[in-house]
């Protein structure tokens, strides 16, 4: 797991990671670092829950990124791969620097009431079952991209999970759990 990192300081890499007018994942990724497994999964969990969830393909795009780097981590990789024709995906530099400043006030909330608690549920065997997750909440993105902004929901338990290991904050895991359930039981609700 990788040191305490804030996660202000994870927006501002994303937001200076290109001074063009277009900036790729791949220069996220490397913004983040190839070996940083848990920014390159929180990152695009954040901007799901962005404004920007309701750019056509997007969120797809974004839950891909996520089962990709959350399989990694299950298997205990030692840096990320990505498939070419996502590091290619470009997004306007102008539309990252907008969903990156409208993430900065959340973030630094966040950097604040974090600690180390709850430990347990952010070491194995219990984070492979948080990294499971993960990894089928990215899979489930790209088919609720068909209802605008449902990806989001997602979006939320990837974050509060990411953030928690992250963070070594069980209290995040057990929220991320929470969400999990709230949206399980509004899916339930829906079909019945």
């Amino acid at each position: 797991m990788t040191d305490h990192i804030s996660i202000t300081d994870l927006v501002n890499r994303v937001s200076h990671a290109s001074d063009d007018d277009q900036t790729s994942v791949a220069q996220i990724v490397q913004a983040l670092g190839q070996t940083s497994f848990l920014p390159n999964m929180m990152i695009p969990a954040l901007a799901v829950v962005s404004p920007l969830s309701g750019v056509p393909l997007f969120s797809s795009i974004c839950g891909l990124t996520i089962a990709l780097v959350a399989v990694q981590m299950l298997i205990q990789r030692d840096h990320i791969w990505l498939p070419d024709f996502l590091m290619r995906k470009h997004l306007r530099t102008q539309r990252v620097r907008k969903a990156t400043d409208w993430m900065k006030k959340p973030a630094r909330f966040l950097d604040r009431i974090t600690k180390e608690r709850l430990r347990l549920l952010v070491h194995r065997p219990f984070l492979w079952v948080t990294q499971l997750i993960c990894l089928l909440c990215g899979l489930t993105m790209p088919f609720l991209e068909l209802v605008p902004f449902t990806s989001s929901l997602m979006g939320v338990v990837v974050c509060l999970f990411a953030f928690g290991m992250l963070a070594r904050d069980g209290l995040f895991t057990l929220l991320g759990l929470g969400a999990l359930g709230g949206v399980g039981w509004a899916a339930a609700r829906l079909i019945a």
